[in-house]
């Protein structure tokens, strides 16, 4: 089982929530009981998918995400004005920064401004040691693998062992957004899963 308790407190330190879950399953039912008659807006995210969110959390509240609308810019702007975001990071270091990269800039925003609570789902295998260790897997390891996931015809994605710093149309590692606490006036939650999650 992954010792959560450092990441679990210096998180706190910073001013999240934080709840720590044996399985995905866990997070996911907290999270069905815990949002109820709210607008939900979901970030591209793997994790959020192998959950299943989308479909449980549409049971009682209103849900919008671009992977499911027909029109994904529409989702994608509704999104930002909704009671609560769901999210995950490309990597949590283990002092307390939530690392994000984007790509059309959404997910980040999100995450910033605009929304009564955010909450981030974080599986195990998006640990990093350090600041510089995150910003490190986000590049290296989770931008690639989704570039590859999406098909996009990028350098990482063709060798998917790092970030080139490429300068293709269709790179989708446009922005870096890094949270060292939660937004003034927006709470932020944070559940840790002893489970590996996304990418």
């Amino acid at each position: 089982m992954t010792n959560f308790e450092t990441v679990k407190q210096n998180l706190e330190a910073r001013g999240y929530t934080v709840r720590v879950f044996p399985a995905g399953e866990a997070a996911a039912d907290y999270l069905d009981a815990a949002i109820s008659g709210k607008s939900v807006g979901f970030g591209g995210s793997a994790t959020l998918e192998a959950l299943g969110l989308y479909e449980r959390l549409g049971r009682r509240n209103k849900t919008v995400w671009h992977w499911k609308w027909e029109d994904p810019a529409a989702a994608r702007r509704e999104a930002l004005a909704t009671d609560v975001y769901l999210t995950s990071a490309n990597a949590l270091a283990e002092t307390g920064e939530l690392v994000n990269i984007d790509g059309t800039g959404n997910r980040a925003a999100a995450t910033l401004y605009g929304h009564e609570k955010v909450f981030f789902v974080i599986g195990r295998n998006k640990l990093a040691p350090s600041y510089d260790g995150a910003v490190w897997r986000a590049r290296n390891v989770a931008a690639p693998q989704r570039a590859r996931q999406l098909g996009k015809k990028t350098p990482c994605a063709v060798t998917c062992d790092r970030c080139y710093d490429c300068k293709s149309p269709e790179r989708i590692c446009r922005g870096l957004a890094v949270l060292w606490g939660p937004m003034m006036g927006m709470e932020a939650e944070v559940l840790l899963v002893d489970e590996d999650l996304g990418l």
